[in-house]
């Protein structure tokens, strides 16, 4: 077998040189010894980047190189190792690896510390995601070199392994031959490579098992005693999850929507011009009486006759004669010919016609009115063909947007499509919460669905209540495929954990033949929250789209803070809405909290504003467990709270998920 060429990735992570990529030589530096005369036929750098030194834009480009299709078997980054404010690659690729190599990054100091002290003050890290190495050096070009070349050779065996090549074949002729044929050892057994043809290389890596045999989840036929005693699905943080619910959601589509109170929540999907001017007509912004007013003089002053009555109603004004007035309304069109309007309260009636129904005459007391005055313009307000609103404004329940779009004539818009939402608990211990009858032993009134529906609903979205599924996999099965034809987006409750009647995950996979992004979040409440993509073949034989199922705990709590972490930023994401997550903001705390020591926390809370301008947050009253109902009562906000050992004060700042409107004017220790 002829020996494969494994892809790499050279990751330059430097604001400078972000700036100035020709100002980057620790790039070209390691791309020198990935091509070396010992080392060329074994590697190829297929990705050279250069990002700056933040966190988000770090993790991105990790995120691709490893999890996207195109993934690389090594990704080497160079820079932001060291302790300055901006040096966070370290920060940021630690949360990304799932399987830490330490042995690399001992190799790593143990050669460089041969060469400085200062060696010990890099932060090197080193590990495996999905198929993918990654292994973090420092920005010097001279210690990026010495580093990488301190491990380049066991590089390729690390690589193959994480690749899933076959370990026994792989270690076959134990650790002498691995040595050779990496090129090290002592010298009497080093193999000297040609790098040509030898027969003695790996094969590329390929997939030897079933589908069934690389699914994480309960095979439902070994029946409870082979379940899994611990979950099999790698725990993510919360960013990491909230990245994949954002990269497999459907991207925004557009439809013509009728402008009416159903566009309310709608994000626009194209620039909208007006088809008229606003007013269509020159208009009186008081009541009065119209007059002409000479240019080079005073308006017309003494006693006037009344030539017409102009209201605000449609039809044809006649012209005004010269010498006189007409009578107008608020909002009626000016006649032709006038060109200002007097208010009344600047006017008296001097006489009636002869039968007593009209004005005949009216004095006007002052000759100080300009042209165009107390008069609304043609297109003064909107002029013909100028935009009113841009594509991905939204339309809200304030009003205006609706106005805009009624005032200029338009009665069809084009607007990104909103997702239909269907929500479903399961268990055989639910019951619906309004049956009638106290409950029996082992019943659960379903809290759930009327909440997550709720908040779903007040988000703007269509929600269909999917009821309530038994825990027998057919009846669940057929509950999915049911949803799947009525709704874009299913929404699941319990059924996630690690009981022998947990059956969502397996249904999902096995029978479904969906994909779990996955199973496990580090976070408090709402650890097993899982997210899956299913194919779907639509009534029309389209088979392009998937449904999207968000399977949370059936702990209340723990499904309101899911719903809300992942769920509305997946709907919202393929509405149009930027940003798709809820608003954070800085927040007092008015309380000491005990943050939880491993996971991210979110605790339900209220945020107010305080005398001073500030917002103030405390914990709401109740027990802030994941099956407490109670800790949601009065909440407007998540306090995120950080994992720690250290006990939050009393005026420590944290952020805060707003989940509406913040309480003005209350004292929050009275809540």
């Amino acid at each position: 077998m002829s020996e494969v060429r494994l892809n790499a990735a050279v990751l330059v992570i430097s604001d400078t040189a972000y700036k100035n990529p020709s100002s980057d030589q620790s790039g070209p530096s390691l791309a020198r010894v990935f091509a070396g005369a010992d080392q060329g036929a074994k590697w190829a750098v297929t990705h050279n980047s250069v990002i700056p030194d933040e966190e988000s834009s770090i993790q991105q480009q990790v995120l691709k190189l490893c999890d996207g299709e195109d993934w690389v078997n090594l990704i080497i980054t160079t820079g932001g190792t060291g302790f300055s404010p901006r040096d966070q690659t370290p920060e940021a690729v630690s949360p990304l690896i799932q399987k830490p190599a330490p042995g690399l990054v001992h190799g790593i100091l143990a050669a460089s510390l041969q060469v400085t002290p200062f060696a010990l003050m890099s932060r090197p890290v080193a590990g495996v995601r999905n198929k993918t190495v990654i292994v973090t050096l420092p920005g010097s070009p001279k210690g990026a070199k010495e580093n990488l070349l301190a491990i380049l050779k066991l590089l390729p065996h690390a690589c193959l392994q994480a690749a899933g090549v076959d370990s026994r074949s792989l270690h076959a002729g134990g650790v002498k031959r691995l040595e050779e044929e990496a090129g090290i050892g002592s010298p009497k057994n080093v193999h000297h490579h040609h790098h040509h043809d030898h027969g003695h290389g790996h094969a590329i890596p390929k997939a030897h098992t079933t589908r069934d045999a690389q699914l994480l989840s309960n095979d439902l036929r070994d029946g409870p005693s082979s379940r899994h005693r611990s979950s099999p699905y790698p725990m993510l943080t919360v960013r990491e999850a909230l990245h994949i619910v954002l990269e497999k959601s459907p991207r925004p589509s557009i439809i013509a929507a009728d402008v009416g109170v159903n566009l309310i929540g709608s994000v626009l999907a194209k620039d909208i011009r007006a088809k008229e001017a606003v007013p269509a007509y020159r208009a009186s912004t008081v009541d009065g009486y119209a007059l002409c007013v000479p240019e080079d003089g005073p308006s017309p002053m003494g006693i006037l006759h009344v030539a017409s009555v102009s209201h605000a109603s449609p039809g044809k004004v006649p012209a005004l004669p010269a010498g006189k007035i007409a009578r107008i309304t608020t909002g009626a069109p000016l006649p032709p010919g006038a060109t200002s309007v007097v208010m009344v309260e600047d006017t008296a009636l001097k006489s009636m016609t002869d039968d007593g129904r009209e004005e005949k005459e009216v004095e006007i007391f002052t000759n100080e009115i300009k042209a165009g005055e107390n008069v609304r313009e043609v297109g003064s307000d909107i002029p013909d063909g100028e935009t009113i609103l841009r594509e991905g404004e939204k339309i809200t329940t304030l009003g205006g947007e609706l106005a805009l779009l009624a005032s200029v004539g338009r009665s069809e818009v084009l607007v990104y499509r909103k997702p239909t939402v269907g929500v479903l608990s399961t268990g055989d211990e639910i019951v619906d919460h309004n049956r009638a009858g106290p409950l029996q032993i082992g019943e659960v009134r379903d809290c759930n669905r009327p909440s997550l529906m709720a908040a779903v609903q007040g988000w703007g979205y269509e929600v269909v209540d999917l009821g309530i599924a038994k825990d027998k996999p057919e009846t669940l099965e057929a509950s999915l495929r049911t949803a799947m034809r009525s709704v874009d987006v299913i929404v699941t409750t319990g059924g996630v954990s690690m009981g022998e009647l947990d059956l969502l995950k397996p249904t999902i996979e096995r029978s479904l033949g969906g994909t779990i992004h996955f199973g496990r979040v580090a976070m408090k409440p709402g650890k097993p929250a899982t997210f899956a993509t299913v194919p779907f073949k639509s009534n029309t034989g389209d088979r392009s789209t998937s449904r999207i199922i968000f399977s949370l705990p059936g702990n209340p709590a723990s499904a309101i803070v899911t719903l809300h972490l992942f769920v509305l930023p997946s709907l919202n994401h393929s509405s149009g809405v930027i940003p798709p997550q809820l608003p954070r903001v800085n927040v007092i705390l008015e309380q000491q909290i005990a943050p939880d020591p491993h996971r991210e926390e979110y605790r339900r809370g209220i945020v107010s504003v305080g005398q001073d301008g500030k917002l103030y947050a405390t914990v709401t009253s109740g027990i802030q467990r994941s099956s407490a109902v109670l800790s949601f009562r009065s909440a407007n906000a998540l306090l995120a709270l950080l994992p720690g050992t250290t006990r939050l004060e009393k005026g420590s700042q944290i952020e805060a998920l707003l989940l509406g409107p913040v309480v003005v004017g209350r004292s929050l220790m009275e809540i």
